[in-house]
């Protein structure tokens, strides 16, 4: 308990799984917390629970494929508690359908790419501007194995791969700052999100190929798995920790 006391953190898709692990855990942690998704009546909920366990949270809805929304959530986060020194960019969609590099649609691109990719560059060019006001602040990025090993559709891969490079390039950026920056690839994660998956609607073929490069029969992690990681990230046991890259799977791609 305390490991976060007098922190603000930002959590962006904390309506649900990660997010919504990750945001009762930090404000455990002591932590004031700042939940951010498109639908207000899960974000609302993810809120009571929060404030019944006595912790602090503000709920701001928001799209982060949207400039002004973004601007918007990190505006009401330091008008209400003063600062920011945790951004945790967790909000994102899957493709329908694993499609590899021969198949996917321009749809698909726009898709993954407005929330995986341009959301995590919104989120962390709005919060560092913060950041940068203390010289101080922790931002992890929730990617996937998908973007480091290339084991998914085509355009989720790339919408991952790219937070990769997001991540080294906001370390270096920063480094000798105190503001640092680490990205968690999870395999697959037991949530709403994944587990709505119709199995029907994936690409054989890309299937096929996952399972020559990793072991699909290994567990999955559960939401609080990944937010006992995020934790240890965003606290100050952390603080020599930046522009790393860490795999939570249980060794399914090893």
């Amino acid at each position: 308990m305390g490991r976060l006391d007098g922190k603000v953190a930002i959590i962006t898709g904390g309506n649900s799984g990660v997010g919504a692990a990750t945001a009762e855990l930090f404000a455990k942690e002591g932590a004031k917390v700042v939940i951010s998704a498109r639908r207000l009546p899960q974000l609302e909920e993810v809120a009571a629970k929060i404030t019944e366990a006595g912790g602090e949270v503000l709920a701001v809805p928001t799209d982060v494929s949207k400039v002004e929304d973004v601007e918007n959530l990190v505006a009401k986060a330091v008008e209400k508690f003063g600062k920011i020194d945790i951004l945790v960019n967790n909000a994102g969609v899957l493709e329908e359908g694993l499609k590899p590099i021969e198949c996917f649609t321009e749809e698909d691109l726009e898709k993954v790419l407005g929330v995986n990719t341009k959301g995590c560059l919104y989120c962390t060019r709005a919060v560092v501007k913060e950041m940068m006001k203390n010289n101080s602040g922790s931002i992890i990025n929730l990617d996937s194995v998908a973007g480091h090993f290339g084991t998914g559709g085509a355009a989720y891969v790339t919408s991952k791969a790219a937070v990769i490079g997001i991540t080294k390039h906001t370390a270096v950026r920063f480094t000798g700052t105190g503001i640092r920056c680490n990205s968690v690839n999870p395999s697959t994660i037991v949530t709403p999100m994944t587990m709505h998956t119709d199995p029907a609607s994936l690409n054989p073929d890309m299937m096929g190929q996952m399972r020559k490069h990793m072991n699909l029969s290994v567990q999955p992690c559960m939401p609080a798995d990944v937010a006992n990681i995020l934790l240890f990230l965003a606290s100050d046991e952390s603080r020599a920790i930046t522009g790393q890259v860490l795999v939570a799977d249980f060794g399914a791609t090893l």
